[in-house]
């Protein structure tokens, strides 16, 4: 049997070369040169178009760690990341132009991979999308189609997320306006974590919030704000007043240490059920990475935050994974028409490419007769596929592999706890040893690349 892969980049790339591995004939669609885009700029596969690492190769990182799992079920992505590596301390930073020219060359040289240049319009019965954020009008409109209208987004506005260990409990308060909502099995306790502001402290957030430097955008990352996306820095230059009136009103709070409605406040809504991550409540933004740092650790409760996930706003095409996927990535009713890469709501090189592997991986077992699998969640590629199948579908945003998506470590003493790089070593030391039982329990151990 023929299967298809829409989208060169990768994990188009990716899944292909895992499927081709295993013994299918995998026909990979790409678009250009037929089609161009406004980031593209050559006709290879697996271009980079925008940094050139890979990020952090230690296991005491999240996307180090994710690199390992993907390593040991034997990604293509990693080892021509690797052939093509320069200088970059411990990250996997690459030569753009060697990387793409060696996954270029693999896939079409291997024999069971066919590359066509051309568009494609229709969802494939048997195979993998992988279009990216750049998916073309005439795919998105049979997406949608498919989907329901609400279940692809155009427009990535996300806002910054930070670990709840690194938010100030003793400023920061439980509840939720006027005590409308509360957490499930939480009693009375409201549903975001709230942070206070008096007047001084509003009024010099919103200077350093206003003069600080914004990302300018690509040609192609540029969106047309609307009110639905309206960076944070943004609704702040409109008046001084603004974000009191908008995402930082103080109604129907009260500040347990005062006793009286705040100035204003920065909202937090639970980003996980474990509740490990917590979501700035509007807070989407183009500043700088080290601008938000910064500026955003000005809000009360947050001056030793740590940042899991840095706001932005982009042009990106996604699916609302949690409302419209399976848990392997796949229509619900078409468990064989799978989607990889940053079309399902993954950010980054190295989450891309590993949702491509898995992809592959499991469109394979489908067609032998097998069940797709999906690795455990204590390792961070299945933390990462589980936050896709449990958030919150109403509040969906793209992720990250971080740690925050895994679950605490049970049974360590919590003097070591306090030991953040022992840890994350903790955390590596656990995922690894569940993915590797996993790959073996169902023989996914790869063949030499």
């Amino acid at each position: 049997m023929t299967v298809h892969v829409v989208g060169g980049g990768l994990a188009g790339s990716e899944a292909a070369w895992q499927m081709a591995e295993r013994g299918l004939d995998v026909v990979v669609h790409e678009m250009r040169p037929v089609r161009g885009t406004a980031a593209h700029r050559t006709e290879r596969l697996g271009e980079l178009v925008c940094s050139n690492t890979f990020k952090s190769t230690e296991t005491s990182n999240a996307h180090g760690l994710l690199k390992a799992e993907m390593r040991a079920l034997g990604s293509l992505i990693l080892t021509c990341a690797d052939e093509a590596r320069v200088p970059g301390g411990s990250a996997l930073t690459v030569d753009r132009e060697i990387f793409s020219q060696a996954v270029h060359a693999r896939i079409h040289a291997h024999p069971r991979i066919t590359v066509t240049r051309e568009e494609v319009t229709a969802l494939p019965d048997v195979g993998v999308v992988a279009t990216g954020p750049l998916t073309s009008d005439a795919l998105a409109d049979a997406i949608r189609a498919r989907l329901g209208v609400e279940s692809l987004a155009f427009y990535d506005a996300i806002a910054p997320v930070v670990s709840v260990e690194s938010i100030d409990q003793s400023i920061a308060f439980r509840a939720s306006r006027w005590g409308k909502e509360t957490m499930d099995g939480a009693g009375e306790e409201g549903a975001y974590l709230n942070c206070p502001f008096t007047k001084d402290e509003y009024e010099a957030f919103l200077d350093a919030l206003t003069t600080a430097d914004q990302f300018t955008a690509h040609e192609f990352d540029s969106v047309p704000y609307f009110e639905g996306c309206m960076p944070v820095e943004e609704m702040a230059r409109r008046g001084r007043e603004s974000l009191r009136f908008g995402p930082m009103k103080p109604i129907g709070l009260q500040d347990p240490r005062s006793g009286r409605r705040p100035w204003a406040v920065a909202q937090l809504r639970m980003e996980d059920r474990g509740g490990r991550m917590w979501n700035l409540v509007g807070f989407q933004t183009r500043l700088r990475i080290p601008e938000q740092a910064r500026v955003f650790r000005m809000i009360p409760g947050l001056a030793e935050a740590e940042f899991l996930r840095y706001g932005s706003i982009h042009r990106n095409s996604y699916v609302n994974a949690p409302a419209a996927l399976s848990p392997h990535l796949a229509l619900r009713d078409a468990p064989t028409t799978l989607f990889a890469g940053q079309i399902t709501g993954v950010e980054g090189y190295t989450e891309s490419s590993a949702t491509g592997l898995l992809a592959g991986i499991n469109l394979v077992r489908m067609l032998r007769g097998d069940e797709p699998v999906v690795p455990p969640p204590a390792s961070m590629l299945g933390a990462l596929y589980r936050y896709l199948r449990e958030a919150d579908p109403r509040h969906f945003q793209p992720m990250n592999a971080n740690f925050g998506l895994l679950d605490e470590l049970e049974g360590v003493d919590a003097k070591v706890l306090r030991d953040k790089t022992r840890k994350r070593e903790l955390f590596a030391e656990r995922a690894l040893a569940a993915l590797h039982a996993w790959r073996d329990t169902h023989a996914l151990a790869p063949e030499p690349v």
